[in-house]
């Protein structure tokens, strides 16, 4: 299985996925216009198109009722878990309302917590989330890596080949201990005991 690339309608810095045969691209609501301007195509496209403003000729449209319980973001990955899918990145995830954004993170927590892979791709930014496990990065990733606590305890935090070091640490989400760390050209990893951990840094 491939991966399902997503893209929103918050603010779209860059779109630098390259799709292979087996993935699967979904435009959510606004996301459509940002697949038009990257000259992508959209295997689906899904939301109440209030953002977008009008319905796009695709012959693959999913039109939702704007009165609902769920974002068109969640929505389309909703369409992703039902096709099999266990990795997704998201674009155009941040910025806009604030809001939305929020809901995003703990959208890309829910699906790490419910076993599944996924990025929130912000031009130089990448946002993921780590629950009882860990993310390993090779010796070539530099600038700056933060990890926040999600859950409101997590604990056996550990930070390996940063430039500080946490060995079986307890974060909260009331503090950020885990703000503003840097690679520093060594192969480096995070990892977490019990809890789900959100893990942002530099490409």
């Amino acid at each position: 299985m491939g991966i399902c690339y997503i893209v929103g309608a918050g603010d779209c810095k860059v779109i630098d996925f390259k799709e292979n045969t087996d993935d699967l691209v979904i435009a959510a609501d606004g996301g459509y216009k940002y697949l038009l301007y990257a000259n992508k195509k959209a295997d689906i496209v899904v939301g109440d198109f209030d953002s977008l403003g009008e319905i796009p000729q695709n012959e693959n449209i999913i039109k939702l009722n704007p009165v609902k319980d769920i974002t068109d973001m969640q929505a389309a990955v909703d369409i992703g878990i039902e096709k099999g899918y266990k990795e997704f990145v998201l674009y155009g995830a941040l910025g806009g309302r604030f809001d939305h954004s929020l809901a995003n993170l703990q959208l890309i927590a829910s699906l790490s917590q419910n076993g599944k892979k996924a990025l929130v791709r912000d031009g130089e930014t990448v946002i993921t989330a780590v629950t009882n496990g860990r993310i390993e990065f090779d010796a070539s990733h530099k600038g700056y890596i933060s990890v926040f606590a999600h859950s409101d305890i997590c604990s056996g935090v550990n930070e390996k080949g940063l430039k500080y070091t946490l060995v079986n640490a307890e974060l909260k989400n009331t503090f950020p201990l885990g703000v503003s760390n840097e690679f520093i050209g060594i192969k480096s990893e995070i990892s977490v005991v019990n809890g789900t951990v959100m893990v942002v840094y530099s490409v």
